[in-house]
């Protein structure tokens, strides 16, 4: 529990490492991944134990593992200018089943903590009070669950796309050596 949570959320500097070009990567796309992990990570299975034993939680961190292993060997062997073939291969190719593997754990794991949260009123705030605000923490995670829709799908065609261009473009090279 402890490497996953320091781990996750050291992941935090992923973001200002490709705001300040270490990473060649879209700041706004590694921010929604970063803050999704670091969410589910603090936000439900730190703060509703009771989901810390579902399946669906070693459904993600397997994915999550798995991910980041491969990509961060693309980093290095990139860093090192010596990257093998089957990693690039795996970090362009791997994400079709782990990235739905992953989403799939994440949203069960927010499902599987929902009532949990409305039972103790978790992080919600009723009125009246001097504030004269309101917040559902239940209804904000259905609507976590529910932007998944539109999100889960541009994230995942993005790396169709990313594969697409990087492998073709490696299958090209390789012709021509």
């Amino acid at each position: 529990e402890r490497p996953l949570k320091f781990f996750q959320t050291g992941a935090l500097l992923e973001i200002l490492h490709c705001a300040i070009g270490i990473v060649p990567s879209s700041v706004v796309l590694t921010s929604f991944q970063v803050m999704s992990r670091v969410f589910l990570i603090w936000a439900v299975t730190h703060s509703v134990k009771e989901v810390q034993s579902e399946d669906s939680v070693l459904l993600f961190v397997i994915a999550w593992t798995i991910t980041e292993i491969i990509r961060y060997s693309f980093y290095t062997f990139s860093l090192l200018n010596h990257l093998p073939y089957i990693i690039k291969w795996a970090r362009y190719t791997l994400f079709i089943v782990l990235y739905p593997m992953g989403v799939t754990g994440e949203l069960l794991t927010i499902y599987a903590a929902l009532p949990f949260v409305r039972q103790a009123g978790l992080y919600s705030i009723s009125l009246p009070n001097k504030y004269n605000f309101s917040f559902d923490y239940h209804a904000f995670l259905i609507l976590i669950m529910i932007s998944y829709i539109p999100l889960f799908p541009q994230l995942y065609f993005h790396m169709i796309h990313q594969r697409r261009k990087v492998l073709s473009h490696t299958e090209e090279h390789k012709k021509f050596e």
